[in-house]
């Protein structure tokens, strides 16, 4: 029982690591060392993974739920990086940097992340090289990815943030038939993840329904016309 109990719980851990953009085409006898080196934290909601400065570990893959990766400003302000849910892997600078963890991480709701061990992990690249190499590249997507995310919050302000990523989710943003978004997260998750707070994303979603552009029931965003979302956001961003 002992044994299959440790071999479901392999099983599970290469599920995860498998659809992480990390490990994005790494074959199943490498997703399987990575997670011999790999173990399950649970977090409550608003329970801290690490303090920045914190001794690093290794890096992490969320399993389920939301991790909001902050620093707090000398005014005591607490300044979002972003917010990792379910795939995403965090905190990969801990394999180069000698030094602690550059910010904090807190779980926005109950929370299961995998951590990949540092000394385990950076062991294995020793021995297997040609193992480096392709999470090297599966890195480089990924980079690709956090790129884009970057961008979108540099975006000017809460409405065009919420706008811009309403529009990529629309399979034809030119269309003036109405289109639906179930929210896979919680609207406060969102709101984080838009770089803003819960009050503010709320007013915001306010004004867009008096404006006639969206219709919200519970989980469920209806864009009216995405068309004309699509050309709200390029008026604000000055197209």
């Amino acid at each position: 029982m002992t044994t299959a109990l440790a071999e479901l719980k392999t099983i599970a851990l290469v599920n995860t690591l498998r659809n992480c953009q990390l490990f994005t085409g790494l074959p199943q006898t490498d997703l399987q060392q990575i997670a011999a080196v790999t173990v399950l934290k649970s977090l409550e909601k608003d329970e801290y993974l690490f303090h920045e400065g914190d001794p690093a570990q290794g890096f992490y893959v969320v399993q389920r739920g939301a991790v909001n990766v902050h620093r707090v400003n000398a005014a005591g302000k607490e300044q979002i990086i972003h917010v990792f849910r379910t795939g995403d892997s965090f905190a990969e600078v801990a394999l180069a940097a000698p030094t602690g963890y550059p910010a904090d991480a807190r779980a926005l709701e109950p929370t299961q992340v995998l951590l990949v061990k540092k000394e385990g992990i950076l062991a294995l690249l020793k021995r297997q090289p040609e193992l480096a190499l392709r999470m090297l590249g599966s890195m480089s997507s990924h980079l690709r990815v956090l790129v884009g995310q970057l961008e979108d919050l540099t975006l000017k302000d809460v409405e065009t943030r919420l706008a811009n990523w309403l529009v990529k989710r629309c399979s034809n943003p030119q269309s003036e038939k109405p289109a639906q978004i179930e929210l896979t997260m919680t609207k406060r998750v969102l709101a984080a993840e838009l770089g803003t707070v819960g009050e503010t994303f709320s007013r915001t979603l306010s004004k867009l329904r008096e404006q006639k552009l969206l219709a919200v029931k519970g989980k469920t965003v209806t864009i009216l016309s995405p068309a004309r979302l699509t050309a709200l956001l390029r008026k604000n961003l000055g197209e």
